[in-house]
This record gives C-alpha cells, sequence and structure tokens, in this order.
C-alpha cells in the first residue's frame, strides 16, 4: 500500500527516461489537495530550481486563478502533477513535448492516493487529449472553448505561457468567459 508521500518520493528519485533526458522530477501535491493541475512538463527554468510553476508561465497561471503564491504553493489547496515530470530538452519552437513514460507510470497510483480532489485542471493539449482521450475536441481551441462540457471534473485552459499572447489576443472570449468562470471556480474550492 502506497502513500502520497511515499510515491512522491519515488516520483522525485525516478530516473525512467534518463537515457533520453536529464533527471529532475519536480511535482508537489498531498494527500488533501482540492485542485490538481496537470501541465505539460516543466521549462528550463523549472527544471534548475525544482520549484513547479517558478516562471513566467507560473506567474500567468496564478493571476489567472487569481490566487496567491502561498495559495499556489499550498497542498492543501494545489497538487502539481504535469504530463512529463522533467525537462524534455529544447526543439526547434520551444521545448520538446512531454516524455510520454511518466504519466502512464503515475498519474493514477497518485491520484488513487489523493482523497479531496475536487477539479483537475487540464493546461496545453497533452493533458487534455490525455485525460478526455475521444471527449477532447479537433483543437485545443475548440477544447477550450467548450470547457463547461467537462466541468465539474476539469477545468481545460491553454498553457499560460508569454508565447501564447498571439492566441489570447485572437480568442477575447477566453478572458471575457472563461477566466471568470476559473476564478469563480477555484476560490469555492480552496
Amino acid at each position: 500500500m502506497y502513500s502520497v508521500e511515499n510515491l512522491l518520493n519515488e516520483i522525485k528519485n525516478c530516473k525512467i527516461c534518463e537515457k533520453h533526458i536529464e533527471p529532475n522530477p519536480v511535482v508537489l501535491a498531498s494527500k488533501k489537495s482540492k485542485i490538481i493541475i496537470v501541465g505539460q512538463a516543466p521549462g528550463a527554468k523549472v527544471h534548475q530550481s525544482g520549484i513547479p510553476w517558478d516562471d513566467a508561465s507560473g506567474k500567468q497561471l496564478r493571476k489567472w486563478l487569481d490566487v496567491t503564491d502561498e495559495e499556489f504553493y499550498d497542498t492543501n489547496n494545489f497538487g502539481i502533477i504535469p504530463m512529463g515530470f522533467c525537462y524534455p530538452g529544447k526543439g526547434k519552437t520551444g521545448d520538446l513535448p512531454p516524455r510520454k513514460e511518466c504519466a502512464p507510470q503515475w498519474h493514477q497510483p497518485l491520484l488513487k492516493e489523493i482523497s479531496e480532489v475536487k477539479l483537475i485542471i487540464l493546461i496545453g493539449m497533452y493533458a487534455q487529449n490525455y485525460y478526455l482521450k475521444k471527449k477532447a475536441k479537433r483543437t485545443l481551441t475548440e477544447t477550450v472553448n467548450a470547457f463547461e462540457e467537462y466541468l465539474p471534473q476539469y477545468f481545460v485552459l491553454p498553457h499560460p505561457s508569454p508565447r501564447n499572447r498571439f492566441w489570447l489576443t485572437k480568442n477575447p472570449w477566453f478572458e471575457k468567459e472563461v477566466l471568470p468562470m476559473l476564478k469563480n471556480t477555484v476560490k469555492k474550492l480552496i
């Protein structure tokens, strides 16, 4: 029988992908985490600090959630379980996709031990496709636009990267319709 602490310790020592990348798993959760954030994978800055969402994307995410740093890093409020626990490396147009070994190996055992989960926030296509499977729409924009279909179990978001400014400009409905609902939902849960 596993505990959340044992699983987190195993994840932090995981080397399942060491043939491909330098392992430094980043994860944060407790048995009482109410909201689980499933993002892509840590970026280079987070890989160095070991603190999830400790970068410009994290600042934007906390703004979207309307939470303080203290609320965000309180594991009774949020568990942070990325699709890939380690920085996947640099690609031509940004970071490489998350490694495929992590989620199948660790997500279900970890989520099974977190007893207070009220909401899972799925950030980006990798998380949305993994969790929503056939219920995910053809594009991220379509999935996020249909966010109410996935409530109350899931809340779907685009990645809060500063590189997504163009997407945000092109989709003003996100800030007008989705973010107020997200902020309200989070406030009720924490």
